[in-house]
């Protein structure tokens, strides 16, 4: 998906995932202008649900004669992929997050995004399918890898000891001054 209108996006997922409005009787559209303080315009909100219902990320469903939007499994996806930034630590606790992961060839989507999710995260790459970073996951990226079923492919190591790492830690701007 396009991070054409990304932060727009993100606010229109999360709107669709709520079980109950936060305020009584207030539309997806209401909710969405009231967060962005009268920023959303109608076109916009128009535009970007067109889009993402073509795209499959909601559909609409009708229960007792009227139509409500939900999120689909794989605007559930998305909405999680989206949340699942890290919060930088302020303060190293002296181990690595190492990735291992062989995804197949048919999960090639879910690959890329995964593949994406650990830039976006700051993990830099070892070896091929071998990611490190000073930083764990968040619980959003670990949902994530459960939802979309990857976590039969990928292994999360925590490391505490690692020879030659002088260029990692210049790299991730951390202190020298372990032995």
């Amino acid at each position: 998906m396009s991070n054409r209108y990304g932060p727009f996006v993100n606010l229109f997922l999360e709107a669709l995932d709520f079980d109950v409005p936060l305020y009584p009787l207030e539309t997806t559209y209401e909710w969405m202008k009231r967060k962005q303080r009268n920023e959303v315009t109608r076109k916009k909100f128009q535009e970007t649900a067109w889009r993402l219902k073509r795209q499959g990320y909601f559909e609409i469903v009708e229960k007792q004669n009227q139509k409500f939007i939900k999120l689909t499994s794989k605007g559930k996806l998305e909405k999680l992929i989206r949340k699942a930034n890290i919060i930088k630590q302020p303060k190293w606790d002296g181990k690595w997050r190492v990735i291992i992961f062989d995804i197949p060839e048919n999960s090639r989507p879910q690959r890329d995004k995964f593949r994406n999710l650990l830039k976006v995260n700051k993990f830099v790459k070892l070896q091929a399918s071998v990611f490190i970073c000073p930083y764990s996951f968040n619980k959003e990226a670990i949902e994530f890898l459960n939802e979309s079923g990857l976590s039969d492919y990928v292994r999360i190591m925590r490391v505490d000891k690692m020879d030659n790492d002088k260029e990692l830690r210049k790299k991730f701007h951390l202190q020298f001054s372990r032995p």
